[in-house]
């Protein structure tokens, strides 16, 4: 599944918004410090922000991650008027003062238009969402960002904190990715599954990363893999396992599983609880299996670790067999069982 067609099953403004936070290239983590700083300001329904103001929430935002986990690859080399080396050197003053520095705020100001705000609606391959979020006007110190419509819409929506969840946790697994050591493992092996905090973690740390159900809802277009209707962070959500995690020790207890590890990500969604728990230990239906497939597809658009980690599933998980979609894997699945 391309950008295209992720966009094509909800073609509204949340879709635009999920393809640039979920889908885009990733060499720094600023896309998601600017994200962050526009849901914040639209939300309180600011319709001009000026630069100086809006970059302010930006450099903080980054000064605070950045004290914890690495904002750019590890190989990366920062100049000394990179804007990430600017925030190294006013990290501890920021910090202590409660905002950022005059110089950090200054060093934003003078890169986000030419760095992040030219980027922020592109994905890969010089091909932009389908909605824009802000446009800058102005100049000098009158520079300013008029939010537009749709991401006043989006900021104030009932979606609203499901997306800044979104966003987070996108920004936890970038940040992973960076780390040394850690990212080169996420990178070859993907990441594995906590069920005792629902958390996605390294596999060869066991450090955790990010929320199951805050990774991957939002490929799900934030619906519910069951009754396809909206989910809302502050309901009752549960992670579904689409084919019942059941069949592994029943099948197993009479001969032997030679179906794939049901307890992984590519068989794991969010959904309503009530839904999950009228599913109970039944199969799969066709809608949801489509649905599933379909997510599983979005997710392998979207940059390490999570697409690392379905890429080895259809690589290896069905031993034997190769196959090319999530389709045909479902279909295999269906099968073995």
């Amino acid at each position: 599944m391309n950008g295209r067609e992720f966009y094509a099953q909800d073609a509204s403004a949340r879709a635009s918004w999920r393809l640039a936070v979920l889908m885009g290239a990733n060499s720094r983590t600023y896309k998601f410090a600017l994200g962050q700083s526009l849901l914040e300001f639209g939300r309180h329904g600011q319709e001009t922000v000026p630069l100086a103001e809006l970059a302010v929430a930006y450099s903080f935002s980054i000064v605070g991650h950045l004290a914890q986990s690495p904002q750019a690859p590890q190989a990366a080399e920062l100049g000394e008027k990179d804007f990430l080396a600017v925030a190294a050197q006013e990290s501890a003053a920021t910090l202590d003062e409660g905002r950022p520095t005059e110089r950090l705020v200054a060093a934003a100001v003078r890169s986000m238009p030419t760095m992040v705000m030219q980027k922020f609606h592109n994905l890969r391959g010089d091909t932009a969402v389908p909605h824009t979020f802000y446009e800058l006007a102005g100049s000098g110190r009158q520079r300013v960002v008029r939010l537009t419509p749709d991401l006043l819409r989006l900021a104030q929506s009932e979606q609203a904190v499901s997306l800044a969840a979104e966003l987070g946790a996108r920004w936890s697994i970038v940040e992973s990715s960076f780390a040394a050591g850690v990212g080169r493992s996420l990178v070859e092996e993907g990441v594995a599954v906590d069920w005792d905090t629902l958390k996605i973690t390294d596999k060869r740390r066991r450090r955790s990363v990010t929320g199951i159900v805050e990774s991957t809802v939002g490929f799900q277009h934030g619906r519910c893999l069951i009754c396809d209707e909206v989910l809302v962070l502050r309901d009752a959500i549960a992670v579904d396992h689409v084919f019942p995690f059941s069949l592994m020790l029943r099948l197993g207890s009479v001969g032997s599983w030679h179906g794939p590890d049901l307890d992984a990500l590519w068989n794991l969604a969010p959904a309503h609880a009530a839904c999950n728990g009228a599913k109970s230990d039944r199969l799969p239906t066709q809608a949801e299996l489509a649905r599933l497939a379909a997510r599983n597809e979005a997710i392998m658009q979207s940059p390490h670790p999570l697409r690392r980690t379905l890429q080895l599933t259809l690589k290896s998980a069905l031993s034997g067999l190769k196959v090319s979609s999530w389709a045909e894997f479902l279909r295999a699945v269906q099968t073995a069982i």
